[in-house]
């Protein structure tokens, strides 16, 4: 038996033609979906790349105790469990927070992998004498510099990062076809921004705009012209359809191969991307709405042979690592709480009544199918809020001085394997994120969530959901007392 996990980045499920998309060019995403089961209440977990990617390996919620950081000593890793139950366990990525501080334990867990260089600001490329930029000079103006760099080396498209990494996945399941016994996660970091990509792929999008380079939004409020968001959008479409070429790749490899009869495939995201819509661009820094929360997720399980159809039940990025491990015969290990989507793909069957997600220091929501409640901070400092850790690090650093000057010894959570942690203070959310109020919404008559609804009834069940899933993930007391809510 063999899986395949072909991730992308920042992928929004509403401009794919499977789920409605009728103007971006995404054929081979269509062919997909006529393939496979099409999941349409898939949701995230914890946000953004490299908390999904924790909950990617240890299938339980990281953004109630954490921010940003690295696999802790007591997580298990799905990987790292079929490497030990001799199952092999490739990793292709051009995603670079894989080699930052904050995500370097993440690609170890493998058996093997590959790491392709040059995405975004990547510290690639070293040109000493390549000019600043006359912008703020904070961590974006050092991203964008050096993404200017690297582009300068990126001139063709088989040089492109994303190009690359499906050509060393590609390699590796011509050369493993005839195997048995392993997983490949295949991913790219696009269409995550910048929006960059070759004409070839921007020419299926003609528009008219005569402005300054624009192809990486700010995580702001919208406050340019309907002829800059329209060419922002443009950008993103033709680098998600250069994602759709790449996976026909793939696509054309399982029929070639005569894969689709013993291999898993996942076709999936870590979260959605605003592009104007709500009035926001980007993530992290927003209410986490349907575009950014209901993701894409398209699975071929050989076992059930489902294919071309719809699913409704609600699930999330957390049941796909027990979903390979039941997949190949492993057990979950105890602290795994996502749930194997075996039934689900075959039969529809239901798993859970609602979902829980959210960014650390953000809102917390909870959805049902039917109402999304996101949950607001009960003060405008957003605290307490603290960092539970034995990996003391953040996206690019590790935790100043300052943060660890006083801290706490935290006695072992429920997951922990007896562990105490650091108990790490914070003076405000790490994304700063701003203060949102709480607020309920009736997907049935207003899927767009434009208007919030005030319903006591409703909000006391949500609230009730709420609860239950956060005591069931051992949240830390003050989670419960930042959002003005009853811990026990």
């Amino acid at each position: 038996m063999k899986a395949i996990m072909v991730m992308f980045d920042s992928l929004n499920r509403h401009m794919l033609q499977p789920y409605g998309g009728d103007w971006a060019h995404t054929p081979n995403f269509q062919r997909l979906s006529e393939r496979s089961a099409t999941f349409d209440n898939a949701f995230i977990g914890s946000m953004p790349c490299m908390p999904a990617r924790r909950e990617l390996h240890t299938g339980r919620y990281n953004f109630l105790h954490r921010s940003w950081g690295p696999l802790e000593p007591f997580d298990d890793s799905m990987p790292q469990i079929l490497d030990e139950k001799g199952i092999h366990s490739h990793l292709v990525t051009d995603h670079y927070h894989y080699w930052e501080d904050g995500g370097a334990t993440y690609h170890n867990r493998f058996s093997t992998y590959e790491l392709v260089r040059g995405q975004e600001g990547d510290l690639w490329k070293g040109d000493v004498d390549a000019p600043q930029l006359d912008i703020k000079p904070d961590l974006r103006a050092v991203n964008v510099r050096q993404d200017l760099i690297n582009r300068g080396y990126i001139t063709e498209e088989s040089a492109m990062p994303q190009a690359q990494t499906f050509a060393l996945g590609s390699q590796f399941i011509r050369q493993n076809a005839d195997a048995d016994n392993w997983y490949l996660q295949l991913e790219t970091f696009d269409p995550h921004e910048p929006f960059f990509t070759q004409e070839q792929w921007k020419a299926l999008y003609p528009h008219d705009y005569d402005g300054p380079l624009f192809d990486w939004p700010p995580y702001e409020r919208v406050d340019q012209s309907p002829e800059a968001v329209h060419h922002m959008r443009c950008e993103y479409a033709a680098l998600m359809s250069m994602c759709d070429h790449y996976l026909g790749q793939v696509l054309d490899l399982m029929d070639e191969l005569d894969l689709w009869d013993d291999t898993m495939l996942i076709v999936n995201t870590d979260h959605g991307f605003l592009l104007s819509e709500h009035d926001w661009w980007g993530k992290m820094r927003m209410p986490w709405y349907n575009e950014l929360a209901n993701i894409p997720l398209f699975i071929w399980d050989p076992r059930a042979g489902v294919k071309n159809e719809r699913r409704s039940s609600l699930v999330q990025t957390i049941d796909l690592p027990a979903t390979v491990l039941d997949y190949f015969g492993v057990d979950r290990p105890p602290d795994m709480q996502g749930l194997p989507l075996g039934a689900t793909v075959a039969q529809d069957t239901a798993l859970r009544e609602a979902v829980l997600y959210g960014i650390h220091g953000g809102h917390v929501n909870v959805n049902d199918g039917r109402h999304v409640y996101m949950r607001g901070a009960a003060n405008e400092d957003n605290l307490p809020l603290y960092n539970y850790t034995l990996m003391p690090t953040h996206m690019r650093n590790r935790f100043q001085v300052e943060e660890l000057q006083e801290i706490e010894l935290q006695a072992p959570y429920s997951f922990t394997k007896g562990c105490p942690t650091m108990k790490i203070g914070t003076q405000r959310s790490p994304w700063a994120i701003p203060v949102f109020e709480t607020m309920l919404y009736d997907l049935q008559s207003d899927p767009g969530q434009l208007s919030p609804i005030q319903d006591p009834a409703v909000e006391a069940g949500m609230v009730e959901k709420l609860l239950n899933l956060m005591r069931a993930n051992d949240a830390p007391d003050e989670q419960f007392l930042r959002l003005g809510l009853e811990c026990s």
